[in-house]
Protein backbone atom coordinates (compact mmCIF):
# COMPACT_ATOMS: atom_id res chain seq x y z
CA UNK A 1 0.00 0.00 0.00
CA UNK A 2 1.41 3.45 -0.49
CA UNK A 3 0.44 6.39 1.38
CA UNK A 4 -0.19 8.88 -1.64
CA UNK A 5 -2.54 5.75 -2.35
CA UNK A 6 -4.85 7.01 0.78
CA UNK A 7 -3.73 10.48 0.44
CA UNK A 8 -5.53 13.22 -1.64
CA UNK A 9 -3.80 15.79 -3.26
CA UNK A 10 -6.63 18.01 -1.59
CA UNK A 11 -6.00 16.73 1.91
CA UNK A 12 -2.72 17.91 2.79
CA UNK A 13 -2.34 21.70 4.97
CA UNK A 14 0.59 23.56 5.37
CA UNK A 15 0.20 26.23 8.07
CA UNK A 16 -1.66 24.36 10.95
CA UNK A 17 -3.22 26.75 13.48
CA UNK A 18 -3.94 24.33 16.46
CA UNK A 19 -1.62 24.77 19.49
CA UNK A 20 -2.83 21.98 20.91
CA UNK A 21 -4.12 18.02 20.64
CA UNK A 22 -7.65 18.47 20.85
CA UNK A 23 -7.47 21.97 18.66
CA UNK A 24 -5.28 20.12 16.38
CA UNK A 25 -7.21 16.78 16.07
CA UNK A 26 -10.23 19.32 15.41
CA UNK A 27 -8.49 21.14 12.53
CA UNK A 28 -7.44 17.73 11.11
CA UNK A 29 -10.87 16.83 10.90
CA UNK A 30 -11.94 19.55 9.48
CA UNK A 31 -9.57 19.14 6.39
CA UNK A 32 -10.85 15.18 6.03
CA UNK A 33 -14.63 16.51 5.92
CA UNK A 34 -13.43 18.46 2.96
CA UNK A 35 -11.94 15.46 0.96
CA UNK A 36 -14.36 12.76 2.18
CA UNK A 37 -17.88 12.23 3.48
CA UNK A 38 -17.24 11.28 6.93
CA UNK A 39 -20.64 12.16 9.14
CA UNK A 40 -20.60 13.83 12.03
CA UNK A 41 -17.16 15.82 12.76
CA UNK A 42 -18.09 15.70 16.55
CA UNK A 43 -17.71 12.37 16.84
CA UNK A 44 -15.11 11.33 15.29
CA UNK A 45 -13.09 13.95 16.83
CA UNK A 46 -14.24 12.33 20.10
CA UNK A 47 -13.46 9.04 18.71
CA UNK A 48 -9.67 10.42 18.53
CA UNK A 49 -9.71 11.86 21.98
CA UNK A 50 -10.49 8.34 23.47
CA UNK A 51 -8.00 7.08 20.87
CA UNK A 52 -5.30 9.46 22.39
CA UNK A 53 -6.12 8.47 26.44
CA UNK A 54 -5.38 5.21 25.34
CA UNK A 55 -1.90 6.59 24.64
CA UNK A 56 -0.52 9.29 22.60
CA UNK A 57 0.04 8.98 18.37
CA UNK A 58 2.33 11.48 18.98
CA UNK A 59 5.45 9.30 18.29
CA UNK A 60 8.21 11.13 19.21
CA UNK A 61 10.80 13.26 16.67
CA UNK A 62 7.73 16.16 16.18
CA UNK A 63 5.79 13.68 14.24
CA UNK A 64 1.91 12.12 15.39
CA UNK A 65 -0.24 9.80 13.89
CA UNK A 66 -3.68 10.22 15.26
CA UNK A 67 -6.10 7.76 14.03
CA UNK A 68 -9.39 6.12 14.54
CA UNK A 69 -12.10 3.79 12.92
CA UNK A 70 -15.47 4.89 11.90
CA UNK A 71 -18.79 2.83 10.01
CA UNK A 72 -18.64 6.77 8.22
CA UNK A 73 -15.61 5.08 5.73
CA UNK A 74 -15.89 2.37 3.36
CA UNK A 75 -11.59 3.11 2.78
CA UNK A 76 -8.79 3.65 4.56
CA UNK A 77 -8.13 7.72 4.15
CA UNK A 78 -5.60 9.99 5.29
CA UNK A 79 -5.04 13.51 5.40
CA UNK A 80 -1.62 15.52 6.44
CA UNK A 81 -1.30 18.86 8.26
CA UNK A 82 2.30 20.55 8.67
CA UNK A 83 2.21 22.76 11.66
CA UNK A 84 5.14 25.92 11.22
CA UNK A 85 5.17 26.50 14.89
CA UNK A 86 4.72 22.88 16.71
CA UNK A 87 1.81 21.74 18.70
CA UNK A 88 1.68 20.46 22.12
CA UNK A 89 0.41 17.07 21.76
CA UNK A 90 1.72 14.93 24.72
CA UNK A 91 4.13 13.06 22.25
CA UNK A 92 6.08 10.19 24.07
CA UNK A 93 9.62 12.39 23.98
CA UNK A 94 7.77 15.77 25.35
CA UNK A 95 8.26 17.27 22.15
CA UNK A 96 6.16 19.59 19.99
CA UNK A 97 4.81 18.15 16.69
CA UNK A 98 5.29 19.23 13.41
CA UNK A 99 4.00 16.62 11.09
CA UNK A 100 0.31 14.73 11.63
CA UNK A 101 -0.89 11.73 9.72
CA UNK A 102 -4.45 11.02 10.15
CA UNK A 103 -5.89 8.34 9.27
CA UNK A 104 -9.37 6.95 9.38
CA UNK A 105 -10.37 3.64 8.62
CA UNK A 106 -13.62 1.04 8.20
CA UNK A 107 -14.60 -0.24 11.34
CA UNK A 108 -14.26 -3.62 10.32
CA UNK A 109 -10.36 -3.21 8.86
CA UNK A 110 -7.88 -4.53 10.98
CA UNK A 111 -5.30 -5.93 8.57
CA UNK A 112 -5.39 -2.53 6.16
CA UNK A 113 -5.39 -0.35 8.92
CA UNK A 114 -2.42 -1.29 10.71
CA UNK A 115 -0.36 -2.10 6.85
CA UNK A 116 -1.04 1.63 6.65
CA UNK A 117 0.27 3.00 10.13
CA UNK A 118 2.92 0.66 9.55
CA UNK A 119 3.92 2.39 6.19
CA UNK A 120 3.68 5.99 6.88
CA UNK A 121 5.98 5.35 10.45
CA UNK A 122 8.66 3.43 8.29
CA UNK A 123 8.49 6.47 5.89
CA UNK A 124 8.44 9.51 8.03
CA UNK A 125 11.32 7.36 10.25
CA UNK A 126 13.94 8.86 8.16
CA UNK A 127 14.63 12.35 9.62
CA UNK A 128 16.17 14.19 6.19
CA UNK A 129 12.52 13.51 4.67
CA UNK A 130 10.88 14.62 7.42
CA UNK A 131 12.60 17.65 7.31
CA UNK A 132 12.06 17.88 3.47
CA UNK A 133 8.67 17.92 4.34
CA UNK A 134 8.64 20.48 6.72
CA UNK A 135 10.66 22.62 4.77
CA UNK A 136 8.16 22.06 1.52
CA UNK A 137 6.56 25.61 0.47
CA UNK A 138 3.16 24.53 -0.23
CA UNK A 139 1.05 21.38 -0.63
CA UNK A 140 1.74 19.85 -4.54
CA UNK A 141 5.60 19.90 -3.46
CA UNK A 142 4.36 17.93 -0.04
CA UNK A 143 2.79 15.24 -2.53
CA UNK A 144 5.72 15.32 -4.79
CA UNK A 145 8.04 14.75 -1.85
CA UNK A 146 5.81 11.45 -0.55
CA UNK A 147 5.26 10.36 -4.27
CA UNK A 148 8.84 10.56 -4.95
CA UNK A 149 10.03 9.10 -1.35
CA UNK A 150 7.51 6.08 -2.08
CA UNK A 151 9.09 5.44 -5.31
CA UNK A 152 12.38 5.10 -4.18
CA UNK A 153 11.37 2.75 -1.46
CA UNK A 154 9.33 0.57 -4.04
Amino acid sequence: MKITEILPKRGIKIGMEAVDKPEALKELVELLASVKDIGDKKSLVKGLLDREKLGSTGIGQGIAIPHAKTDKVHDIVAVMGISRKGVDFDALDGEPVYIFFLLVAPRESAGPHLKALAQISRLLRDSYFCELLRKAKDEKEVYEILAAEEERKH
